[in-house]
Order: structure tokens, then sequence, then C-alpha cells
């Protein structure tokens, strides 16, 4: 599962391959306005280095019908802090038909 409470090298939710994807359904709309990802740093890896990271990765919020609504395009910087927030970079009136209505 890719929510984890640790934050440890070792204890993370790896994909297989270059591309992977994960959706996660919640009890109610949200309207996220950022998201935070976070990844080991080269000098705790057990390996010493940090090819696994992430690197371009999108955001998409999607509604009950499956229709998508790209939340943003990112791109984590492994030169940078280990933990990266993510603003979202469409205006609410553009998504959140996407995440249902209140």
């Amino acid at each position: 599962f890719c929510f984890q409470p640790r934050i440890a090298p070792g204890n993370c939710w790896a994909f297989q391959g270059a591309q992977g994807h994960v959706v996660t359904r919640l009890p109610e709309p949200v309207w996220p306005t950022a998201f935070t990802l976070w990844h080991i740093s080269e000098a705790v890896s057990p390996s010493g280095e940090v090819s696994s990271a992430p690197k371009q990765f999108a955001v998409f919020g999607v509604d009950e019908a499956s229709a998508e609504t790209l939340l943003g395009l990112f791109t984590y910087d492994m030169d940078k802090m280990i933990a990266q927030t993510f603003h979202v970079q469409v205006g609410q009136e553009l998504w959140s038909g996407c995440l249902g209505r209140r």
C-alpha cells in the first residue's frame, strides 16, 4: 500500500518496471490543493543510490463515472528535499466536477 506510516529505507511501495499507477477511492469527495511525495536520500539508501525515485508523474481526479481530470504534471527532484509538495495546477472550477458535487 502506498500510504505508509513509517518512512525508512526498504519500507516503501515500489512499482515494478519504469511505470506504474495507483487509484485511491475516498469515502467522501475531496478538494485537493497539493500532494506531498517522499523518497529516501542517497545518504540513507542501503545501496547508496536512489535511481528508484519517482521522476515525472501525473495526478488525476476521478469521478464516479471514471471520468479523469488532470490535476497536474510534476517532477520530483532528487537534488531537493526528500519531502516535496506539489500544488494542483488547475483551478477548482475546472476540476470540481471530477470529484463529485457538493
